[in-house]
């Protein structure tokens, strides 16, 4: 790691991990947002929307590097950046494929997903902090991709939320270079309800972006098959001992067990014969 990433190194791990978190997040509100087709969505078709909003990413926080970091260490920030994003990507995969995981394969993901985003959005000049012709032209460029992605091409209400998603991340970003917490990323929409760890849901809410979803747990139909699968927050997970990433994981899976099973009994019941169609447990 070269000594100006050093500096910056606490700033490169929270930005990779915001910028995981988001694709993530955004990934789940594109399909909110067109759930016909979120229905019809293959994994592959999921990760490729999910790259798109990583390459987006990756061109907005290396304009706003130009704001906050010298410009001698720049390329060499947005080169570490890379990295960080590579590493947290194998450790967020890791639990998911096991031993099983190429690991070059996600260097060369990545990689990739740099190259595309200087090849397709370099070419929009405009200052990162006022709005532009310009700057609306990229994020309708973005959102046409996510939505063409999706399956929906031409849908507005997809085209409005990616670009309100990557949007949003500008502050989040910015806050980070700053040395700031960042706020929340991804907006949130009336019908987005994350699962809280609160017994109590009156509880009063603190300031926006200090309410962390660290666990999530997900099912969904596909023909006659019901998949449950659960994740960690990035961040969570680093800090957790190997021997308590093992108890937890043991523990998630028995729960995923169960839910998954009352899952697929309630779903396919003739009395909620279509309430499946949600994706959500």
């Amino acid at each position: 790691m070269g000594t100006a990433n050093k500096e910056y190194q606490a700033q490169l791990r929270q930005l990779a991990e915001l910028m995981l978190a988001v694709s993530g997040e955004s990934v789940t509100m594109m399909k909110r947002n067109a759930p016909e087709q979120a229905l019809k969505l293959k994994r592959q078709d999921e990760w490729g929307i999910y790259l798109e909003f990583l390459k987006i990413m990756f061109n907005l926080t290396d304009r706003l590097t130009a704001l906050h970091i010298p410009i001698k260490d720049q390329m060499e920030f947005m080169n570490g950046l890379e990295d960080a994003v590579t590493t947290q990507l194998k450790a967020v995969l890791e639990p998911a494929f096991g031993n099983n995981a190429d690991q070059m394969e996600i260097v060369l993901t990545v990689g990739n997903a740099v190259a595309e985003s200087r090849d397709l959005y370099e070419k929009y000049k405009f200052l990162i902090t006022e709005d532009s012709k310009a700057k609306n032209e990229l994020f309708q460029s973005f959102s046409e991709r996510v939505a063409e992605a999706l399956g929906a091409p031409q849908n507005g209400q997809v085209i409005a939320a990616a670009t309100l998603c990557a949007s949003a991340i500008i502050p989040a970003v910015s806050a980070v270079l700053k040395g700031e917490a960042p706020p929340s990323a991804v907006p949130s929409t009336p019908g987005q309800q994350p699962v809280s760890a609160s017994s109590n849901d009156q509880a009063p809410k603190g300031p926006t972006g200090q309410d962390i979803k660290l666990v999530s747990l997900m099912s969904n139909v596909s023909g006659e098959e019901v998949e449950t699968r659960w994740g960690l927050h990035p961040r969570f997970r680093g800090d957790l001992t190997p021997a308590e990433l093992q108890q937890l994981t043991k523990h998630l899976n028995r729960v995923a067990k169960i839910l998954g099973e009352r899952y697929a009994a309630v779903a396919f019941s003739e009395e909620w014969n279509s309430w499946h169609k949600t994706g959500h447990a």
